[in-house]
């Protein structure tokens, strides 16, 4: 209902009150010749009416006119009241409208973009890889699995009823390894981004004998994450962040001054938030950012460190006023940033390894695009195009490249 609307409501039944008093004064003077009143100061600013004086009336006949008004009179102040009351909640609405879809995407920017599709998950390469000891293996291991992931409880999700192949199915001889040698093995197949599977397969051969050491822990945490980035399947990538998270938990839990196990917590907790509903996408966001900055004042000479607190900071600094107090309102302040404070983050990280990845360029060029020094964004745009293309970010980044270049050309 438009305030004009309002306004003439309340001015009708002002009026249709006015008409009622003065329909009792004429009652009161042409049925009872003898009674003499004084007009009443109506509809003053106060809102409140001057009692009729009856002279000649008895007591209890002014008592039942001055409460008749009063009655009248607090209706009116109700009625306005929920009046104002509706067009503030009307407008709180609106704003919730217009405010939720641009939150929601903007924590989904923040923590890795939209979820794609391509031909061939890493679980059907998986399949095929070792068919010939999946179908013995996998028959006897599934209601196992389907409880608990190697010994750890997975966190409750609608796939947990799904049976998602797991290495152990794969290996029926597996090679034992001592700790180090293993540790030593894991990280240096993860270099290439095509052994991320053999990786992530490696770890889970070994994680009855080792789950109880940290470094073997936290390890098993990226693992969960490079599964995350390799799939390609929406059911498949929540299963590996839900489990990842839960792994990263007990981590952190166990180990509160091992800046791994907030780093890669903090990671599994953004790829979580893609699948959770907006309050609990603010919760892993808070999370994110609380466990990265305990990894960074942990591991201070880690570049990758940097790079995900510039697209915090980056992401947070593009907000708009709407969001931010649609994030305030709900959940609690989100921490405010610039893009100065972003800048300096994607620049520390090219200082502790020059080169680090096409993206980290990527995000330096669109910082001094925003600071209006184009020749520095040109400049960074040109070392990106040096690297080489190898993962799907490096290839979206690519992208995004080429387009800034083409809004500096103009």
């Amino acid at each position: 209902m438009p305030p004009s609307t309002n306004k003439e409501l309340i001015l009708g039944i002002m009026v249709g009150t006015a008409g009622i008093s003065l329909l009792a004064l004429w009652y009161h003077k042409v049925r009872k010749p003898r009674t003499t009143m004084n007009l009443p100061k109506f509809l003053s600013l106060g809102k409140k009416f001057d009692s009729l004086t009856l002279q000649d009336e008895t007591h209890s006949e002014q008592g039942s006119s001055v409460v008749f008004q009063r009655r009248q009179l607090q209706i009116l102040e109700k009625l306005n009241e929920l009046l104002t009351n509706m067009e503030e909640l009307k407008e709180e609405i609106k704003f919730l409208k217009e405010t939720i879809p641009k939150l929601e995407e903007y924590l989904q920017d923040e923590h890795g973009g939209k979820v794609t599709a391509h031909k061939i998950s890493p679980q059907h390469r998986a399949r095929r890889k070792r068919m010939t000891t999946v179908q013995s293996a996998a028959t006897s291991n599934s209601s196992e699995e389907a409880e608990s992931e190697g010994g750890y409880i997975t966190a409750n999700t609608d796939t947990e009823e799904q049976n998602f192949p797991v290495a152990k199915a794969f290996n029926t001889h597996i090679e034992e390894l001592k700790l180090d040698v293993l540790l030593q093995k894991v990280d240096h197949l993860r270099i290439n981004e095509s052994s991320k599977l053999e990786t992530f397969e490696l770890l889970c051969d070994h994680k009855e004998k080792f789950s109880e050491e940290i470094e073997f822990l936290w390890r098993l945490v990226r693992a969960y994450g490079d599964m995350y980035d390799l799939s390609t399947n929406t059911q498949e990538k929540k299963h590996y962040a839900n489990i990842g998270k839960t792994l990263g938990e007990r981590a952190v839990m166990r180990a509160p001054m091992n800046g791994h196990c907030h780093l890669w917590y903090a990671v599994l907790c953004g790829y979580v938030s893609e699948f959770e509903g907006l309050q609990n996408k603010i919760n892993c966001g808070h999370l994110f950012k609380e466990h990265l900055d305990i990894a960074i004042q942990l591991l201070p000479e880690e570049p990758f460190l940097y790079y995900l607190k510039g697209r915090y900071c980056y992401t947070v600094s593009k907000l708009s006023w709407i969001e931010k107090k649609m994030a305030a309102t709900l959940f609690g302040e989100i921490p405010s940033s610039t893009v100065h404070e972003a800048l300096h983050n994607f620049l520390k990280t090219e200082e502790l390894k020059p080169g680090y990845s096409m993206s980290n360029y990527m995000y330096v060029a669109k910082c001094y695009i925003d600071l209006d020094e184009s020749q520095d964004a040109w400049k960074f745009c040109n070392l990106a195009l040096l690297l080489p293309i190898i993962t799907k970010e490096d290839r979206d980044a690519h992208k995004e490249v080429k387009r800034i270049i083409c809004s500096l050309k103009r």
